[in-house]
């Protein structure tokens, strides 16, 4: 079957091998109410020179060849703008490397059912501050500024990119103290807000007179916001560089940190450059984003300057099974039926066994890259009832065909459907040298079962267009499979997951990019799993059951192929340490301050 001929074209949304924003690469993120299982405390790293002062470590130089234009997350218009914002501007948790959420921002501890801090029936958080936090200006934090916060992206004209519209109301207790209370339960009450990088607290003093229409205009305020984090800025020129000196008010002063006295972010140049500049040149600390092909960014490292970081989230290459007819009219719309994909298990489990994940990760991705077989392959959430897919088993996807009855009747090398006639299908991804090695080794392996696929590709500005008015958008998905990455923005399996409840489907009359399934998966054994999922606390017994079934249903009935885990890969310098662990699910520095330079 042949794409339908298509319309206007647009720009979007990805991640790409970093945590790339909606605007910045090949991919997509959701976000959604299931979560991670909230701790107290930061991850422990290795401890500074003795006895040196706060400050005294001289220049820490990050490139982000993205550079960014501004310093204010919450109205960022990518990643590389919330990382610069993360330097200065705190949330009231942090989310660490292995997902779980930390008390190391502004809050004194994680609120839960257990401590009295959510209510039993999900209703309402209460966040206790942490004492003595200061904002840089040298002014008391308190809890009207998270009030205030909640009110600056309430008004729906300052085009606050964090979304608090799951609280309801904010009450300021005392000082000290804070409650939200939600629209409706919230069962993963930290995906309301005021968690990870892309959702801090800003100063009212210095916002007031930001909100709604004013907010984009306020060009000081966005580029120097005051913080209460471990650096402020000094210095921004919009797409080139951002300087920034340590926070005489930050909190960890009396501890020695942060160890360095300034921190540049450079931006310009490219991803190859970047990566030689911190593992082969030694000029500099930390490069991010390195989406660089394996055979040219893993020989820089023997030059033994830097090492490659790579951080692991829930970010899954997959194929998505068009469950509609892309040649109904209207195309690609529920409830019509695509007359080979849909809910065809068992020709889904055929594709999949036929491919080789493992030349896939070979050719595109080296160590940034593992094979999957799920969406979900995230701690002890990830099901292992999938992992057939791992072993690549043409004779049994040939049998599977062969049981069909999807048979080479006229021996040209391509089976036929009864009803439907070659086993052609229209396959389409974004523009990427990663991407159509891979739909080459696809292609290949499925010849090889007797199915062919037509490969072509779009511009990433033209697939990921976030407003849908081209017709190559994956949210409209006019074709019969399409490939990308997707992934969510929070450790936050069952909302993430929630994704593909028949509620959530993709249509043109909602505005195709108004819900997250975009294959038009529907079945009600799974919508009914998915509601009760949201229903629980990732704490309860039964939710980590409720999410591996999730994941097994939407792949066992034929819906989509998982491929490649892929990693956000960096670069740093050896001789800095306190860094831990690469963390995919926060800020890349969002513990800058343990960071320091080794003696020697």
């Amino acid at each position: 079957m042949k794409v339908t001929k298509l319309l206007a074209l647009l720009a979007v949304l990805a991640m790409v091998i970093a945590a790339c924003s909606p605007s910045e690469g090949d991919g997509t993120t959701t976000t959604g109410d299931g979560g991670a299982t909230p701790t107290t405390g930061a991850t422990p790293t290795t401890a500074p020179p003795s006895g040196a002062e706060a400050g005294s470590g001289g220049e820490l130089l990050i490139l982000q060849w993205q550079a960014p234009s501004q310093a204010n997350s919450l109205i960022s218009s990518g990643t590389k703008d919330l990382l610069a914002g993360s330097l200065v501007l705190e949330p009231l948790a942090e989310i660490a490397a292995d997902g779980s959420l930390v008390a190391s921002g502004l809050a004194s501890e994680i609120p839960t059912v257990e401590n009295g801090g959510v209510a039993e029936d999900f209703s309402t958080i209460t966040w206790t501050l942490r004492e003595g936090v200061l904002w840089s200006d040298g002014t008391p934090f308190t809890a009207d500024d998270v009030l205030f916060t909640w009110e600056y992206c309430s008004d729906e004209l300052t085009g606050c990119s964090a979304d608090l519209s799951k609280i309801a109301s904010v009450e300021v207790v005392d000082d000290l103290t804070v409650t939200f209370t939600f629209t409706e339960p919230q069962p993963y009450p930290y995906g309301a807000g005021f968690v990870g990088y892309a959702s801090p607290v800003i100063s009212r003093a210095q916002f007031a007179d930001c909100v709604g229409e004013q907010a984009s205009a306020c060009t000081d305020q966005n580029f120097m916001p005051v913080g209460t984090g471990p650096y402020m800025v000094t210095d921004l020129r919009p797409e080139d560089t951002v300087a920034y000196a340590f926070n005489p008010n930050y909190r960890g002063v009396p501890e020695g940190k942060p160890f360095f006295g300034t921190v540049t972010i450079k931006g310009g140049g490219d991803a190859e450059s970047a990566a030689r500049s911190v593992l082969e040149i030694g000029e500099a600390d930390y490069g991010w984003n390195l989406q660089v092909a394996p055979e040219v960014l893993l020989p820089m490292e023997d030059a033994g300057n830097g090492r490659i970081i790579t951080s692991f989230t829930a970010n899954v290459e997959h194929i998505n099974l068009n469950q509609t007819d892309p040649d109904g009219d209207p195309p690609s719309e529920f409830p019509s039926q695509h007359p080979v994909l849909y809910q065809n298990a068992e020709f889904a489990r055929a594709l999949s066994l036929a491919i080789d994940r493992d030349a896939l990760v070979a050719v595109g991705y080296g160590p940034t890259g593992v094979p999957t077989c799920t969406i979900w392959p995230v701690g002890d959430q990830a099901t292992t009832a999938l992992d057939e897919c791992l072993t690549r088993d043409v004779d049994t996807a040939n049998q599977i065909l062969d049981d069909l009855g999807y048979l080479d009747t006229d021996n040209d090398g391509t089976r036929e459907a009864p009803g439907f006639g070659p086993l052609v299908f229209d396959f389409v991804t974004s523009t990427n040298a990663v991407r159509q090695s891979n739909q080459d080794i696809i292609k290949s392996n499925w010849e090889e079962i007797g199915v062919v696929a037509n490969m072509s590709n779009q511009d990433a500005s033209l697939f990921f267009d976030g407003t849908s008015a081209s017709d190559f958008s994956i949210w409209k998905f006019f074709s019969d499979m399409e490939m990308f990455t997707n992934g969510s923005v929070l450790p936050d399996a069952a909302g993430y997951l929630h994704g593909y409840h028949t509620d959530e489907m993709t249509t043109g009359a909602l505005g195709w990019p108004a819900n997250n399934n975009i294959v038009r998966f529907s079945d009600a054994t799974y919508d009914e799993i998915s509601d009760g999922a949201l229903s629980l606390s990732p704490t309860d017994p039964e939710y980590v059951d409720l999410v591996k079934q999730m994941q097994e249903i939407v792949v066992n009935q034929g819906a989509i192929i998982n491929l490649i885990h892929r990693g956000n890969v960096s670069a740093i310098a050896v001789d800095i340490e306190g860094f831990g662990e690469p963390n995919g699910w926060d800020s890349e520095y969002w513990n800058v301050e343990d960071w320091f330079r080794s003696e020697g």
